[in-house]
C-alpha cells in the first residue's frame, strides 16, 4: 500500500484506541479536554513505531500500543506547549488551543493526565516481555524527559530572554529535544518490540527529526494558517532565530533535503522494506501541515 494510505490507516487505528482508552473515564471537563487533545493531527510518531515494527515482522496489533502512547505523550506536550507560560498559542489543529477552550488549569491537567496515559499503555503485555516493556518506558521517559523534549523546550525559553541569538549548533542541539527527541523513540520502538538493532533507525529519525523542524520554520514563513491550523510567522514577529533566519530560506530547504537523503542511506540495511518509511521521510519536506 502506498504511503499515504498506510499513514491514514494507521491514523484510524490509533485514533480508535484513544477513543476506547479515554471512553470510560468520569464526566469531568479534564476528561473532555483530553479527549480534545487527541483528536486530528498526522500521526506520523505513531506511524513511525507501527511502520517500523511492520518493517521487522511486528504486527500492527501487537506494535499499536506503543504507538497510541506515543500520540498520547505528543498530544500533552502540545497541549503545554501552547499556554500562555510557554508559546502562548490560540490555535492548534485548526482549533481553539486547550487552555482557550477551557482553562489554564484544565490545560495543565488534561496534558498531566495524557502523560501519565502513554505510560500507561506501554504496559501492555501484548508489546512483549516485561524486558522489553521497561525498555519502551524508559526510552520514552528519556525522549520526553529532562534529557530530550522538556530539555529543548526549556532551552528555547531560555532563548527568548538570552542577549544574542541563538547559533546553528544551539539552535539544532535545542530542537534534538523538543522536535527530535520523540521521533528517535517513535522510530526505534519497533526494533525494541522485535528485538532487533535500533541503530539504523535511529540514525533515519536524527535525520527526519532534524528535517521535519526545518520544515516547521519554512512553513512558519510561507506557510498559510488555514493549512497549517495554526498561526503563522509568530517566530520572525518575536524575533526568535530559526533555520531559516540562519540559513535564509533557500538554504533552510537545501538542508532539509540534504537530510532526508540521509535518512533514506540510513535504511539501506532494510531494502525495499523501508519504502514507507522513506517516503514518509520526503513527506516531512512536502508537508503544508
Amino acid at each position: 500500500m502506498s504511503f499515504p494510505t498506510v499513514l491514514a490507516g494507521d491514523a484510524r487505528a490509533i485514533q480508535a484506541r484513544l477513543d476506547v482508552a479515554l471512553a470510560s473515564l468520569d464526566d469531568q471537563p479534564v476528561i473532555h479536554a483530553m479527549r480534545y487533545a487527541v483528536q486530528g493531527g498526522k500521526r506520523l510518531r505513531g506511524f513511525l513505531v507501527l511502520e517500523g515494527a511492520r518493517m521487522l515482522g511486528v504486527g500492527t496489533d501487537q506494535a499499536i500500543s506503543a504507538a497510541v502512547a506515543v500520540e498520547a505523550l505528543h498530544a500533552y506536550s502540545l497541549v503545554h506547549d501552547d499556554l500562555p507560560c510557554m508559546d502562548d498559542d490560540d490555535l492548534r489543529r485548526g482549533l481553539p488551543t486547550v487552555h482557550v477552550k477551557w482553562d489554564e488549569a484544565t490545560a495543565v491537567l488534561a496534558g498531566d493526565a495524557l502523560q501519565t496515559l502513554a505510560f500507561e499503555l506501554l504496559t501492555d503485555p501484548a508489546l512483549g516481555s516485561a524486558e522489553v516493556r521497561l525498555a519502551l518506558v524508559a526510552g520514552l521517559a528519556r525522549a520526553s524527559g529532562a534529557e530530550g523534549m522538556v530539555l529543548g523546550q526549556a532551552l528555547d525559553i531560555a532563548a527568548e530572554t538570552a542577549s544574542a541569538p541563538l547559533t546553528l549548533p544551539q539552535i539544532t542541539r535545542l530542537q534534538a529535544g523538543k522536535t527530535g527527541a520523540l521521533i528517535r523513540f517513535s522510530a526505534e520502538a519497533g526494533a525494541m518490540i522485535a528485538g532487533t538493532n535500533p541503530a539504523p533507525l535511529r540514525v533515519y529519525a536524527e535525520a527526519l527529526g532534524l528535517a521535519f523542524q526545518i520544515w516547521d520554520d519554512v512553513l512558519d514563513v510561507t506557510g498559510d494558517a488555514a493549512k497549517t491550523g495554526k498561526r503563522v510567522g509568530k517566530d520572525a514577529g518575536a524575533g526568535k532565530a530559526t533555520f531559516v533566519s540562519l540559513l535564509g530560506l533557500d538554504g533552510a530547504k537545501a538542508r532539509a533535503a540534504e537530510l532526508v537523503a540521509q535518512a533514506e542511506t540510513a535504511l539501506r540495511p532494510y531494502g525495499d522494506g523501508a519504502a514507507n518509511l522513506i517516503a514518509a521521510a520526503r513527506f516531512a519536506i512536502s508537508r503544508e501541515s
